[in-house]
């Protein structure tokens, strides 16, 4: 079966005023459905169309004549997780576990949102940065353009999209002004903490 566009967890005006419909409308709607769209055409005819995203994701990541296949999967997955990592009712603070486990490996909250902020800045280009566990531990780890955290062992809890696309709209070339925006006003610690205990 061919791949389909999952669904906003939102409307596409929700975000507003940090993300705008408009940023919405060409990163979800253009973007994200070019990488559906690309993977579906690379797998056709080809078994991995059975596969799920994280097994081609796995079984691709490295090789180079499976560059494009790659590319595409985790741009699925990527986006899709980069949007339920938002909500219009985010930001703050998270409670329970995962805010005393965010404090104890980063000596604090407003330490994590320093380092979290400046791993996203410092991503040459595009990419994502992201908090992960590994091995029972919070780091966070940053990726360019397509990389995924899954592929390397960790699992991953958040992320901030810092492809150009995700912010360029409502934000020109301030890339610290969204990041900074993102963390303390959508965050989704609920889902965060979510797959922390999925983990």
């Amino acid at each position: 079966m061919a791949f389909e566009l999952p669904k906003l967890p939102y409307a596409d005006n929700d975000l507003q005023p940090v993300i705008s419909s408009q940023t919405i409308g060409f990163h979800y709607g253009k973007h994200h459905k070019a990488y559906v769209d690309n993977l579906n055409k690379l797998l056709e005819g080809n078994e991995m169309m059975n596969w799920s995203l994280e097994k081609i994701m796995t079984e691709t990541a490295g090789k180079a004549d499976k560059a494009g296949i790659f590319n595409n999967a985790a741009q699925v997955w990527n986006h899709t997780f980069y949007w339920n990592c938002l909500s219009r009712n985010g930001g703050g603070k998270p409670n329970g576990t995962l805010l005393t486990k965010i404090e104890t490996s980063f000596q604090g909250f407003d330490n994590f949102k320093k380092e979290f902020s400046q791993a996203a800045m410092t991503q040459f280009g595009s990419g994502w940065a992201w908090l992960v566990e590994s091995q029972g531990q919070l780091k966070i780890v940053k990726t360019p353009n397509a990389e995924c955290p899954l592929t390397q062992g960790h699992k991953p809890l958040l992320t901030i999209d810092v492809w150009e696309h995700a912010y360029y709209l409502d934000y020109q070339n301030r890339r610290l002004d969204y990041v900074n925006t993102l963390i303390d006003k959508l965050m989704n610690w609920e889902f965060a903490a979510a797959n922390l205990i999925v983990s």
